[in-house]
């Protein structure tokens, strides 16, 4: 606390400059976060789970499943929930605010790691300029006020690295443990997590190779090794109880290579351009071609330098630096470029941080007054770009408080009757609504095939999200709808909350 103290007296401006970036982050996450905020099928899951560890004492042994194949992550991430759903008395905006709160963080993370990484003697403008142009990503916003899995991996893949890094230049091995947990934390955020893993590798093995005495650095390792299995331990005891469905998911990934991923990483490198500019375009330039195309070009031009041209008398930490990013930038580029499919702005999550730390250090290497102005123009019209493409220009999608207001009114269409429940829509499904269905104790009842007798009512309520004329609850497929049998319509409800609600009744 005194060096901090001693910091902020010694270097004001620079505290005035950070702070500011803070605020310009936290109005950006947390303004209208209960209306901004997502809440769909996913989310509505996610706290279902999360209240049943306070309600049913039921803590989760799996994660949410992944996008492709039956695969799950681990529960990690629902763990964190936990505590800020229950501060809000189980108001779904709790788990929102401490994503929030966490992205907050990694804009002082990054700050401060990019002017370790790059120190300069007098104010650190590259960390203050890359801190602030996280700050307002738009990409990076979306992403920083939802609870979501993956939006927790840009600060723990930071931490991860650096973490590693810190392992590698100090000698400090107590940071292995923070390695350990920050990693497996990582990886049960998103599979792609596995990307950071040959920098993790590389950066281990040379510590390993250059330590005089192994033992205490052999040590720390398996200490860090039993943390990460110990975080990783639910999703394994599931994976045992369930026949290895997981593990088996998995290795079908890896082997059905027609589909997924290849495993030749010469032909990920036509590839690499295009991703390193899709990367920055992104999240530096607000899905702006011209942006990223610029950004990755400056990144590629910083490299060559570095690595080609000025090749500087040999500096360990200067050094170690240098070779981290490197190593971070390039395998997961490489394991981007071998992904055959659709790649989504949340896989990037394990590399967030990147084009803003080069962005850091380009701009505190500057040697020339040409060099201060392209790279201001770039930062100005970077900065004007996100200003345009905020998503706080855009009205708030007010998910949430829909998904209250329909459960409610559907509540009092059953009239405290126990009543069954569907959800007609074309890329959602019924756990938002449900999980306010849940906190008023509403008798809705799921239809078992094999006790029909017991749990089909005799009123099916049903909520659709597409326009009127192509609801059709009577004759929809789902199984909500088919398994209550032949049906009626017995009263309808227009646009409550943008939705049409039907009660439905037996023919017979």
């Amino acid at each position: 606390m005194d060096k901090i103290k001693s910091w902020i007296v010694n270097n004001k401006l620079e505290f005035v400059l950070l702070l500011t970036v803070l605020l310009v982050g936290a109005f950006a996450r947390l303004y209208k976060i209960d209306q901004y905020m997502t809440f769909l099928g996913d989310e509505g899951r996610d706290v279902i789970i999360v209240r049943r560890i306070f309600t049913q004492l039921h803590p989760p042994l799996i994660g949410p499943g992944t996008s492709i194949g039956n695969m799950y992550l681990g529960p990690a991430y629902y763990y964190m929930m936990a505590l800020p759903l229950l501060i809000f008395n189980f108001n779904p905006v709790g788990p929102a605010i401490f994503i929030a709160i966490l992205g907050l963080i990694t804009i002082l993370f990054l700050w401060k790691v990019i002017r370790e990484w790059f120190p300069t003697k007098k104010i650190n403008y590259g960390a203050l300029v890359a801190s602030f142009l996280y700050a307002i990503s738009p990409v990076i916003i979306i992403y920083s006020r939802s609870s979501w899995n993956p939006n927790i991996m840009p600060f723990f893949a930071l931490l991860t690295v650096y973490s590693i890094w810190k392992v590698w230049v100090t000698k400090n091995f107590k940071w292995l443990i923070i390695t350990g947990i920050s990693y497996a934390c990582c990886l049960q955020s998103h599979y792609l997590g596995l990307l950071l893993a040959p920098t993790i590798l590389v950066i281990w093995f040379l510590v390993l190779i250059k330590t005089p005495i192994k033992k205490k650095f052999l040590g720390y390792s398996f200490v860090s090794l039993f943390l990460f299995l110990l975080i990783m331990s639910p999703l394994a005891i599931f994976d045992f109880r369930h026949n290895f469905i997981n593990s088996k998911a998995i290795l079908a990934f890896f082997t059905d290579r027609q589909t997924t991923v290849s495993v030749l990483p010469w032909k990920a490198i036509p590839g690499m351009w295009p991703i390193l500019a899709n990367i920055t375009g992104d999240l530096v330039g607000a899905k702006t071609n011209i942006v990223g195309v610029v950004v990755a070009a400056l990144i590629l031009i910083a490299f060559v330098f570095v690595y080609l041209i000025r090749r500087e008398k040999y500096n360990f930490k200067k050094t170690t630096v240098t070779l981290t990013i490197t190593m971070w930038l390039f395998f997961g580029l490489i394991g981007l470029a071998l992904y055959k499919q659709h790649i989504y702005d949340h896989y990037y999550g394990f590399i967030f941080v990147t084009p803003f730390i080069m962005l850091g250090a380009i701009i505190n290497n500057l040697k020339y007054k040409i060099g201060y102005l392209l790279i201001a123009i770039l930062v100005l019209g970077i900065v004007f770009v996100d200003i345009q493409n905020s998503p706080l220009a855009a009205a708030p999608n007010m998910q949430m408080q829909r998904a209250r207001f329909v459960a409610t009114k559907v509540e009092e269409i059953a009239n405290g009757e126990r009543f069954n429940f569907a959800l007609i829509a074309d890329s959602n499904y019924d756990s938002a609504y449900r999980y306010f269905m849940d906190l008023d104790n509403a008798k809705v009842v799921d239809i078992n095939p094999q006790d029909t007798k017991d749990t089909i009512t005799d009123q099916l309520i049903v909520v659709c999200e597409r326009e009127k004329d192509k609801c059709d609850p009577t004759h929809n497929p789902k199984a909500e709808v088919a398994g209550f049998g032949w049906t009626k319509i017995v009263a309808e409800y227009d646009n409550v909350f943008g939705v049409t609600i039907y009660k439905l009744a037996h023919t017979n």
